[in-house]
């Protein structure tokens, strides 16, 4: 036995909804209910879509519960992400600390000491290029090239990089050679 189509909509629902439209596909769709709105088979509606009546089935099932919006092509949703939210505020709070050598045992965070420590702490495994696209969409661009010890003193960079005075002086001109021959 066939599915009943919704009873608010018709013919010249589905037709004016599919003229407004801008997806192809959902047009075709519309245009095949709109088909058996006005009494055709479900074979001739199939027809009309180009596609199997167990497809048109669908398409009816789709549109009784979400309408025209339901005849929309959508994205798959994919595999679920691996770090949670609060993988994430873990993995953050970490990366805003930096590392303590004598804890961490590097001077600075690498994308594999991160996936190590995410594996330690959490047990999941991230690959390296899945671990830096979730920190650029944390917003980190780049771990520091220049590590920074965790007791290091503000302006102690700044303090040793002065320049000293010149302790060298000009050369005195040289006269002109003179030949000897």
């Amino acid at each position: 036995m066939a599915i009943a189509l919704r009873t608010d909509f018709n013919a010249d629902n589905c037709r004016l909804v599919a003229k407004k439209t801008k997806d192809g596909p959902q047009a075709r769709r519309l245009l095949a209910l709109a088909a058996i709105y006005e009494g055709a088979s479900r074979s001739e509606a199939a027809r009309i879509g180009g596609v199997t009546v167990q497809i048109v089935r669908d398409w009816v099932v789709k549109f009784n519960v979400h309408g025209p919006s339901g005849l929309l092509d959508r994205r798959a949703p994919g595999p679920s992400p691996r770090l949670t939210s609060g993988h994430r505020k873990a993995l953050a709070a970490l990366v805003e600390a930096g590392p303590t050598p004598a804890i961490h045992g590097v001077v600075r965070w690498r994308l594999i000491d991160l996936c190590q420590w995410i594996w330690e702490e959490f047990r999941v495994r991230v690959s390296k290029q899945t671990l830096s696209r979730e920190l650029r969409s944390m917003g980190y661009r780049k771990l520091s090239a220049r590590p920074r010890h965790h007791a290091q003193a503000t302006g102690a960079i700044d303090a040793f990089k002065k320049v000293s005075q010149p302790a060298w002086q000009r050369s005195r001109a040289r006269s002109a050679s003179t030949s000897t021959t």
